[in-house]
Order: structure tokens, then sequence, then C-alpha cells
């Protein structure tokens, strides 16, 4: 018996052969051209070519998956058409002479390394589709197709990385589940893997060796850990656990449409997290009752220049409409520190988690803070749209961020445009100095919502994104950030108004009765995390 760790990515457990994904071995020729104009028609041609192929991936998506899929082609797609992609390629080829099929990979390369080196985990994983999408291209060039995997009997694939468009186009009824020896949690591989219900491991810690395939293999996606040619006690601890699991999901799914209420009749807000509009449809399947965190930050972080005003009205409408009525608070951008966005030109800084970043730079360039305040006042006029403030450290922000909005308004009346008059303005709770003035600023606000992840760095002083061995330093459960979080509670209520929390330890149902004891009102969770919370805060009497 050999056992394997990684990080699961789709929960569940899964059991049968491994087989190695295989792929067309191709090498990619690099040729000087001197006709030009006929190897940038040629690339073109073959892009075109590309996107249709996207088309029918999309519409093989949505049939399958869904609409969250369907979009990762979609945005395929929009990526092929990317101003910087195609001039880099078209300089590749016009000014180095380069064929097509060299100038593709090259320039797929290098935007790749780009995303790859950006701190953003989303951004990051943004690199695989700028490879897929180039290797696609390339491959119509050269004219030949992947291999994929052959065979009649379910299987557990193995690769260094899956592309979103390999995964989509395997026969699904093959395939029991994915291990991965690279690989990312934000990727769209992942993410499909999830849609699809399918138990997914990557960054396995060992080699996946050549003798391993076409071995029985047990794969538990919840824990990342797989085990090769299991022994009997192996297999019975997995099934048993395989049956508990559907048991569990079975009576999860029997929880839609039910309140969130404790046993005692105590009423909670359990929302869900979002960072694109297309995730609004995941936050209605799994029966969310709002939206408690929409990062708004992805409008700038998939665009080239400033979104404007239009592109991002379009977006909040769309989310707030189909959310038909529901809660839907959106925060508003917090670019800086993790999340770069080169148009900004922010300054370099030493420590940028403790720099220019999310309000800091609205109330320094309050013509981009005003322009997203438009769009937000104007999508109000669809739904229950409220606005969050990140990062706030001090009360003069607060009220300077709030006579922006007022001022805002005051131009829409003037333009005759309409907009809800009664939305709500909150703050994110994610900084020591924020909780210690709680009750100044909640004179100020409707709602406070606790950032947990950033609330936990600032006060451990421990970087979230830290990879230098400091894992076990790193304590989301630290009693410090347990007090903290229950100070804000009181002071919110002392004010008189309502306390959430959407950093990611919301979703932690071993600490569900905790927060509830100290009075949260709110829960809000990644989508896929809305029925276990709920579960917690059913089985919850405050009264004993």
């Amino acid at each position: 018996m050999i056992a394997l760790r990684g990080t699961g990515i789709s929960s569940g457990i899964a059991s049968g052969p491994v087989v190695y994904y295989r792929r067309t071995q191709t090498q990619t020729k690099r040729t000087s051209v001197q006709d030009t104009d006929e190897a940038v028609a040629r690339w073109q041609a073959a892009t075109q070519t590309a996107i249709s192929q996207l088309e029918e991936l999309s519409r093989k998506a949505r049939a399958e998956v869904g609409e969250e899929a369907a979009q990762l082609f979609e945005t395929h797609q929009m990526m092929l058409g990317d101003l910087d992609y195609t001039e880099r390629i078209t300089s590749l080829i016009r000014d180095d002479h380069l064929n097509p099929e060299a100038a593709v990979e090259d320039a797929g390369k290098e935007f790749a390394q780009m995303f790859s080196a950006m701190d953003d985990e989303y951004m990051k994983a943004r690199s695989v589709d700028v490879l897929d999408i180039s290797s696609r291209v390339v491959r119509i060039l050269s004219n030949c197709d992947d291999k994929g995997i052959t065979g009649k009997t379910p299987v557990i694939i193995a690769a260094d990385e899956l592309k979103p468009s390999e995964t989509v186009q395997l026969d699904k009824s093959m395939i029991l589940g994915f291990i991965l020896t690279g690989g990312n949690a934000n990727s769209h591989t992942a993410i499909l893997a999830r849609s699809l219900g399918i138990p997914a491991i990557i960054n396995v810690d060992g080699p996946l060796r050549p003798e391993y395939e076409g071995r029985t293999a047990i794969i538990d996606g919840s824990i990342g850990y797989i085990v090769i040619d299991p022994d009997e006690s192996t297999k019975e601890y997995m099934s048993k656990k395989k049956r508990e699991e559907k048991a569990l999901r079975t009576m999860l799914e029997q929880l839609k449409g039910q309140p969130d209420d404790t046993l005692d009749g105590k009423h909670i807000k359990v929302y869900a997290n979002i960072t694109t509009p297309s995730d609004t449809d995941s936050v209605i399947t799994n029966d969310a009752c709002g939206i408690g965190l929409f990062r708004s930050e992805f409008l700038y972080l998939r665009s080239s220049d400033y979104p404007t005003e239009n592109a991002q009205f379009e977006a909040y409408k769309s989310v707030v409409q189909k959310m038909n009525g529901a809660p839907v608070i959106i925060r508003t951008l917090d670019i800086g520190a993790d999340k770069h966005v080169d148009y900004f030109r922010l300054e370099e800084e030493r420590n940028p988690a403790l720099g220019m970043r999310a309000l800091r730079i609205c109330l320094t360039r309050p013509e981009i803070f005003k322009t997203q305040l438009r769009a937000l006042y104007r999508a109000s006029a669809f739904g229950k749209l409220s606005i969050m403030f990140p990062m706030v450290t001090s009360l003069w922000e607060v009220q300077e961020a709030k006579r922006i909005c007022s001022a805002v308004r005051s131009e829409l009346k003037k333009e005759r445009i309409q907009f809800d008059e009664n939305v709500e303005l909150g703050v994110m709770i994610e900084t020591p100095a924020s909780v210690m003035i709680a009750l100044e600023l909640a004179k100020e606000v409707s709602f406070f919502s606790i950032g947990t992840n950033d609330l936990t760095q600032y006060t451990i002083a421990i970087d979230r994104e830290s990879t230098a061995g400091l894992e076990k330093f790193y304590d989301a459960h630290h009693p410090a950030v347990m007090r903290l979080i229950d100070m804000t509670v009181k002071a919110g209520h002392d004010a008189g108004i309502w306390v959430g929390i959407c950093g990611e330890i919301a979703a932690d149902v071993s600490l569900t009765e905790s927060f509830l004891r100290m009075g949260v009102d709110e829960l809000s969770v990644s989508p896929r995390a809305v029925l276990p919370v709920r579960n917690a805060v059913r089985s919850v009497n405050l009264s004993k």
C-alpha cells in the first residue's frame, strides 16, 4: 500500500484504476517567415477556428455542467481577442518574422509567466487559461489533436495539470476522479471538477510514477488523501466514509427552502460570497438567502483599463436582478496588497499589505471611486443593494466615503437617474484599529461585516499569502481573533446595527455555535458551504 498526500479541491471519495492523461507530443516548429501578411492571416484563421471550438465547448458545458462552467469558455473566447495578447503575437510575426505557431506559443508563455508572478490567487490561476488558449491555436495551426484517454472502464485520471478544455471534452461517465501533481484551487479545472461533483486532488506531494498506471487507487478529495493498492481495512474505512458522505449530501439537499433558524428560534442570515456575476447561479442553486460579499475588484482585475461606469453598472445590475429582491452586499474595489492591476500604476511598496490599497485608493483617487459609486447606485434601482467599504482604520475615512456617496446621489438626482434612496452603507471590519473604534464606526453605518482573513493576518502578524514555513503559526482560531470578533459584535449591537462574518472561518462549522453565542447575525460563505452552515445553525440551541 502506497499513501500520498495532496490538496483536496473537490470533495468526495473515488476508487478505481489510475490512468494517465495522454497528450499528443508535438514539437512546435520555429522558422523565419518572409510573407508576414500570409502568416498573420493564417494565425487569424486559426484563432477564428479556436473561437468556434470554444463556442461549441461552451454549449456542451452549459448542457452537461451548468452556466458557471459555460462561462469559463466564454472567458477563453474573450482572452483570444485580448488586445495586448493579439498585439504581441502580431509583433512577433511582423517584426521578428516568427512563424505563427512559434509566435502564439511564445506569447502564451510570456502572458502565463506574467499571471503566475501575480500574488492574487485568482489571477495566478489564469496562467493555465492563457496556456490553454495558446496551445489550442498552435494545435489548429499544426493540424493535431490530443488523444486524452481511451478505454471502456471508468478511471481516476492522473496528470501534471489539466486544462479546462481537456476536462470538458472528457467523457464524464468514464471519470471517477482527478489527481494532479500541479494545479491551483482557483483554476477553471478545479471549478469544473467541483461543478461536476468529481473528487479531485492537486499538488500531490510525491511523483506519480509510471508503474502506478492501471493499479487500483482510492482518493479522498476532502482531505487530499491518495492510496495506491489499498489494503482491506483502508477499503472498508473509505467505503464507510463514502456512504456517510452520500447520506449527508442527501440530507443537506433537503435543507433547501428551510429557514436558517436555531433550535430555539433565533434567525441567522446565511449568505454567500461571490467573485463574478456568473457565481450568482451557484448562490441560487445552493439556496443562499442573499449575497453577503460581492468582490467587485474582479471587474478591475479582468480589464486592461479602468472599467467604465456602464460596464460596472451592467455587472452589478445583472447580479441584483438575478437575486430577485434578496440582499446583495457589494464591496467597493479592494485593489492593492495581493491584487495587482498594472494600469493603476501604484508605486512599488516593501509591504503592500500595509500600503496603498482598497479604500485608501478610493479616497486618494476620488474620480475612480465616484465612477464605481455611480454604477452601484444606478444598479440599486433594480434590487436590494448595499455598499460596503473595505480596509477601514479611521473614523474620518468612513465619513469621507459617505460624503462622496452623498455627492454622487446629488449628481444622479440632477441627472434624473433613478436609484434607491435607502441604500445601506456598511464597513468591513478587518483591522484591529477598526475593532478598537467599532462603537464610533457603528454610528456612521448600517452594518458591519468582519473580514477574518485580513483581521487574522493583521492581528497575529503573519502574511496570509506567506509560504515561508509559517503554517503552524498561522491560526485563524487564535483567541485574540475570537475576542476581536466578540468585541465587534458587542459594539455593533450596542449601536443598534447588525454584524456578520464574511471571511473563510464563517464556513467553519466547528465555530458556528461559538459565533452564534457571540451574537453574530449573518454568516457569508462560499455557495457550496451554504447548506453545511445552515445545517450547523439548525443544530444549535442557544437557550441551553
